[in-house]
């Protein structure tokens, strides 16, 4: 800065603010922050972040952490839906399957044993051995389906490890 004379305030340097490669600007004074005339920030080594540049780190995590979960989740659900789409299909394929072969091995068998005992008796026995059948493949579908979990479970546990990761930073 120069002097105008006796009376007159000093007047700014035209450099002041300008940063120099030793960190410190031609007025005098440490920036840890400047603006190139292009308007790119440029931050100085060693300079401690601005509490913007850490919210705007904070955020930036932030998204990342649910865009990752909402993935994971997307995955589980995905693994869940397919075991519960396998089961089903495992009973829709039994049950066609099964009423086709009930419906002819029960006549078959009963006009069989209908050659032995008298006809009711014979179709009331099939009958119930095709019943007995019917209830094995409807407690072994049923148990199955149990298997299925609707929850996405991993994701579940991770979002309650985040949540207690968060209150342990805000304390």
């Amino acid at each position: 800065m120069s002097s105008p004379g006796p009376g007159v305030p000093p007047q700014p340097d035209p450099g002041a603010g300008v940063a120099r490669d030793d960190g410190t600007a031609a007025d005098g004074y440490e920036y840890s922050e400047y603006a190139e005339p292009d308007g790119r920030a440029v931050t100085f080594e060693g300079a401690e972040p601005s509490l913007g540049e850490l919210f705007g780190e904070l955020t930036h995590e932030f998204g990342q952490l649910v865009r990752s979960e909402m993935e994971l989740a997307r995955v589980e659900l995905k693994e869940e839906a397919g075991r519960a789409g396998r089961a089903g299909a495992m009973l829709g394929g039994a049950a066609a399957a099964g009423y086709l072969a009930l419906a002819l091995l029960a006549f078959a068998a009963a006009w069989g044993l209908a050659e032995v005992i008298e006809p009711g008796w014979a179709f009331l026995v099939v009958g119930l051995a095709v019943g007995a059948v019917a209830a094995v493949l409807a407690v072994t579908g049923r148990n199955r389906l149990r298997e299925v979990s609707p929850l996405p479970d991993q994701t579940v546990e991770t979002l309650k490890e985040d949540a207690r990761w968060a209150r342990a930073q805000v304390t």
